[in-house]
């Protein structure tokens, strides 16, 4: 047997909270303004009230609610998958698990925060969102999850991927969102994350009917991922295997990451792994400092590795792991050599993406190649060594609407910078 699932009612009906669990308590946001730690009243014009609550919790676990739970279950629990077809391409003796969370309405991880975001506004009488998206993927998760609580919703989307992921965009129109390209007063700029986050958040303290959402970064967005990790230790067991070496997914922002390894985090003989492009290399190369999450400015300092809050990355096609900044829990965590960071150039991240379509049969986002890249170096490694190392990694989100990606790689035209 080489696929674990779980029944829908083993779904896990808490989220894991991290900060209980960190080497050092974390630093607070600085207010952009007087640069004092933020108060709950200086985010109340972005979030609802549990968000907020969320944001700055230390217990251990947060309750999803029934009605968050009732959609998740269209398709949670995901699949935990032993690629033993690219176990035995690499002649690694290693074990090899992915946590297929392609399977989602909208193809990614995405989906498991949208949800509960989208639920808790609605809820509180939010009736409009704005967000940014990079690659889309947090636009199109979140535009089905406004559709499940009769939310309007504005994305922003970085203009580079507006181009390359057309898709993408019809199908957060197809949910009844709307999506602009960003940054939407230079339309000759490539756009950034950072750029898309400024013009959504411009966009929601305007109006007294609109919330902000964001996809990734902050503490409740990383907590409502904790499912993946949750769900995979218990798959694992079911498999009848022990908990794994090294734990591996990629890292723009932090969600999926966060999502898959927190739960290991209490577990000292577990290594956690982040991966990222080489051509925004915010772990590997940035610095640790307080640093705006937005190029205007306009968002709260945060406590993490950054690039610089005005970096503008190249248009890789990964344009999830396009940001100049990163969650400041897993910069907490790398920072206290808790987790590690590497990162790969673009082209060896197609190179082992199009292995693992060859092997296992599902054609990766580019995003989730970095993980698939790093997993097969971990592979190779245990074969020189001869270990039978367990290795886990998250499956973020498939490649149907990146094809574009692939053709560019198969046919010469792929930028080697990233």
């Amino acid at each position: 047997m080489s696929r674990w699932t779980l029944p829908p009612d083993r779904i896990p009906s808490a989220w894991f909270n991290v900060v209980p669990h960190l080497p050092t308590p974390p630093q607070p946001p600085l207010h952009p303004g007087t640069r004092e730690p933020v108060v709950p009243e200086d985010l109340a014009p972005l979030f609802p009230t549990a968000l907020i609550e969320q944001e700055v919790s230390a217990e251990p676990w947060v309750d999803v609610p029934g009605e968050v739970l009732d959609i998740l279950r269209l398709w949670r629990p995901t699949p935990l998958v032993r690629a033993t077809r690219l176990e035995k391409a690499l002649g690694t003796p290693a074990r090899i698990y992915f946590k297929d969370e392609s399977i989602s309405p909208s193809g990614s991880h995405k989906t498991n925060t949208a949800v509960a975001q989208a639920f808790y506004n609605a809820r509180e009488g939010t009736t409009r969102l704005t967000t940014e998206t990079g690659a889309g993927q947090w636009g199109t998760a979140l535009s089905f999850a406004a559709a499940q609580f009769d939310l309007d919703l504005k994305v922003y989307m970085v203009r580079a991927s507006y181009g390359q992921k057309p898709y993408r965009r019809i199908a957060i129109e197809t949910w009844g969102g709307e999506v602009v390209p960003s940054p939407v007063d230079e339309p000759d700029h490539p756009g950034s994350l950072g750029s898309a986050i400024s013009d959504a958040v411009r966009d929601c303290v305007g109006r007294s009917d609109t919330h902000y959402a964001l996809g990734s970064v902050l503490n409740h967005v990383l907590l409502h991922q904790t499912m993946i990790g949750l769900e995979a230790k218990e798959q694992l067991a079911l498999a009848g295997e022990r908990l794994p070496d090294v734990v591996i997914a990629p890292c723009g922002g932090g969600s999926n990451l966060g999502g898959i390894a927190f739960p290991f985090v209490p577990d000292s003989g577990v290594r956690l792994l982040a991966v990222e492009p080489l051509s925004c290399p915010t772990l590997t190369q940035g610095r640790y400092d307080y640093d705006f999450g937005d190029t205007a400015g306009l968002t709260p300092l945060m406590p993490m590795y950054t690039l610089g809050h005005d970096f503008v990355p190249p248009s890789i096609h990964a344009g999830g792991l396009r940001y100049h900044g990163d969650s400041p829990l897993v910069s907490s965590l790398v920072k206290d050599e808790r987790m590690e960071a590497v990162a790969y150039p673009q082209g060896k991240v197609f190179e082992a993406a199009i292995q693992f379509a060859r092997t296992e049969g599902k054609i990766p986002a580019p995003e989730c190649g970095h993980a698939i890249a790093a997993t097969i170096d971990e592979a190779l490694a245990a074969k020189e060594t001869g270990e039978e190392k367990v290795i886990l990694f998250n499956y973020c989100g498939h490649g149907f609407l990146d094809l574009a990606a692939y053709d560019d790689y198969t046919n010469g035209r792929l930028d080697e910078i990233g």
